[in-house]
């Protein structure tokens, strides 16, 4: 699950180091990639300390150096640790389209306002994504993000499902 921090975006998590100096291999969390390239500041870890970008690089994945940090050892601990923007950072999303921090945590209903439960997750595949939803009892549903079963999405999530969505 992305971790949310108020006031910032996660957009990637720092999965290992590269080589010696200090360059750092980003599973990226944004369906842009190349938007690391146009950041010259980002924000590491749960205590979110600002880091200056030195050099992007693409190569499969991201590859981050960082200022006054092109040193191995001096990296190593980044490892695992998620990467921050400020959310005025993030960039303009057309209609229906939504940050995932926005969206965990919020309550999901379906058409007869019922709770269905809270939105923990939101897993990404090539052909729609699923949002990962946990029940009172701590059962999970998987509903695809998709109009058909999507109906609305504001304060919480309305949803329209079908016979055997729910266990």
């Amino acid at each position: 699950m992305k971790k949310t921090i108020d006031g910032f975006t996660c957009i990637g998590k720092i999965i290992n180091t590269r080589g010696l100096k200090g360059e750092l291999k980003i599973l990226p969390l944004t369906s842009n990639e190349k938007r690391f390239s146009l950041l010259s500041t980002v924000y590491v870890g749960d205590n979110l300390e600002e880091y200056h970008i030195k050099n992007v690089r693409y190569d499969k994945f991201i590859y981050l150096t960082f200022v006054d940090n092109e040193d191995i050892n001096k990296v190593l601990n980044l490892k695992n640790q998620n990467i921050y923007i400020h959310d005025e950072d993030r960039y303009e999303l057309r209609e229906d389209e939504y940050f995932i921090s926005d969206l965990i945590g919020k309550e999901v209903y379906d058409l007869d306002e019922n709770f269905v439960g809270k939105l923990k997750d939101v897993y990404e595949y090539p052909a729609n994504d699923v949002f990962i939803v946990e029940n009172k009892n701590g059962d999970i549903i998987q509903i695809p993000a998709v109009k058909e079963f999507v109906k609305s999405i504001n304060e919480v999530i309305i949803v329209d499902l079908i016979e055997g969505m729910i266990l």
